[in-house]
């Protein structure tokens, strides 16, 4: 009887562990999306991916930077150049060399007369010796050591630079965003403003003042509107996951606030500024930089090398040349007289690089200068069109207010009505990509003159 009492428990707790294996890899998976994720991005909290995340424009950029692969991937190239440094320091350090070995003979060497043989090498042979060996004079793997060095600085500036780009992106994607908001806000008041329109237009109808015509006309005009209602959407739905993927995340961002930006610099501020402060042109100076000491150490290459090595051994048995236990000491110089042309050929290769090096610092330069007049003539430019998209704006309102009354008095038709809300509708829509522009237009101001993302308020 016990027996099927065994097999139900062990059904049962069977099934125990299935559903609880069942229910694991929920758990699993989070956590291994958590840990692929990067250290500082592991603290943030997980979050169903259907709601929305609301961020600012100085949250977006810390996430961007903490989450996203290429700013990882970016750190990851100091890293290496620092590798290239220990490979390259390496040359110029002291060694140490451990070295043991056995050798077995057919037997016994033996030299000399019937009752003076002495052993000249044994059938069993061990032998070790540990060697320390250090450059004494060795500039070719000095300089090396140095331009190594100079690579690491190169990497830093370059990696500030790619992080740079990528709040820059950030930014724009922002502002994109943002903007798309305010036109969704925009064709939704157009909506209601429609349905209400169909709304007195059916309350006419009904009460036998109105006619069938401005029914139609207020329907087909409420249809437009909730058209671009939707197209307006399906541009914000995409503005959000393009800012979601700069992010490293697959949930929705929405922007919470229109950001506060620094007033920019003036022209000549600018001007002045972008040649110090711009990332992209320290890189180009950086590599300028070591292109130049490349240049200038090239007369290493023709020094002589000198190699000292101290190495105490241990032979057994002893021979005639090698006793029990001794030690060696060595000093090699070394000076190379002719070597097929090769450093003839790197000193010119140098010398190319550095050449490209300066064209691309000065080809920097006169970029920097022109994105500065661009971006400040956009800016001044765009101020006024949005003075003036708001003074549109201000005037299509009244005159769809007008419009609304004239028709409900019966002194006009409601085709003054709808296209009184078709201009209002697009006014108020071009007001608001005018208050974009002029964001678009300082934010790239600050970029051009190298103080973004710098130059956020907070």
């Amino acid at each position: 009887m016990r027996k099927p009492r065994t097999i139900l428990f062990g059904c049962i707790l069977g099934g125990s562990l299935l559903g609880q294996a069942a229910a694991e890899p929920v758990k699993t998976d989070t956590e291994l999306q958590q840990a692929l994720l990067p250290k500082e991005a592991r603290d943030l909290p997980v979050r169903d991916s259907a709601a929305p995340l609301r961020l600012t424009l100085e949250q977006v950029i810390k996430q961007v930077l903490s989450r996203s692969p290429s700013a990882q991937s970016a750190l990851l190239d100091i890293k290496r150049a620092q590798a290239l440094q220990e490979q390259a320091r390496a040359g110029s350090l002291p060694t140490l060399a451990l070295l043991a070995s056995y050798n077995r003979l057919d037997n016994d060497r033996i030299f000399g007369a019937p009752g003076m043989e002495r052993l000249v090498a044994g059938a069993d042979q061990l032998s070790g010796n540990v060697t320390l060996a250090m450059p004494l004079l060795a500039p070719a793997r000095w300089a090396q050591w140095l331009h190594a060095a100079d690579g690491v600085e190169v990497a830093k500036r370059a990696v500030a630079e790619a992080r740079r780009q990528l709040a820059i992106a950030a930014g724009r994607a922002y502002l994109s965003a943002l903007a798309q908001q305010r036109v969704v806000v925009v064709q939704q008041r157009a909506v209601t403003t429609a349905q209400a329109h169909l709304d007195f237009a059916m309350q006419r109808l009904s009460g036998g003042i109105g006619t069938r015509l401005d029914s139609v006309r207020a329907a087909q005009e409420q249809a437009v509107s909730e058209a671009q209602l939707a197209t307006a959407r399906a541009g914000l739905a995409r503005t959000q996951l393009a800012l979601s993927i700069l992010c490293g995340t697959e949930q929705r961002i929405e922007p919470a606030e229109s950001p506060q930006l620094q007033l920019p610099p003036t022209l000549d501020q600018a001007l002045d500024e972008a040649q110090v402060a711009r990332g992209d042109l320290k890189l180009l100076q950086a590599r300028a930089w070591a292109a130049a000491r490349l240049v200038r150490h090239s007369f290493v290459d023709y020094l002589p090398t000198l190699q000292g090595s101290f190495a105490p051994f241990y032979q057994n048995p002893p021979s005639l040349v090698q006793p029990l236990v001794g030690w060696q000491a060595r000093v090699d110089l070394t000076l190379p007289l002719f070597d097929g042309g090769l450093r003839y050929g790197m000193r010119h290769e140098r010398q190319a690089l550095y050449q490209q090096s300066r064209l691309a610092v000065l080809g920097g330069r006169i970029t920097a200068q022109a994105e500065v007049r661009i971006a400040s003539e956009s800016l001044a430019r765009a101020k006024e069109g949005s003075q003036a998209a708001h003074r549109s704006a201000q005037l299509a309102a009244e005159s769809l207010q007008l419009s609304t009354l004239a028709w409900r008095a019966g002194a006009s038709t409601n085709l003054e009505v709808v296209d009184a809300e078709r201009r209002a509708r697009d006014a108020e829509t071009l007001a608001v990509q005018a208050e974009d522009a002029v964001l678009q237009a300082q934010l790239e101001l600050l970029v051009a003159s190298g103080h973004f993302p710098e130059a956020l308020d907070g």
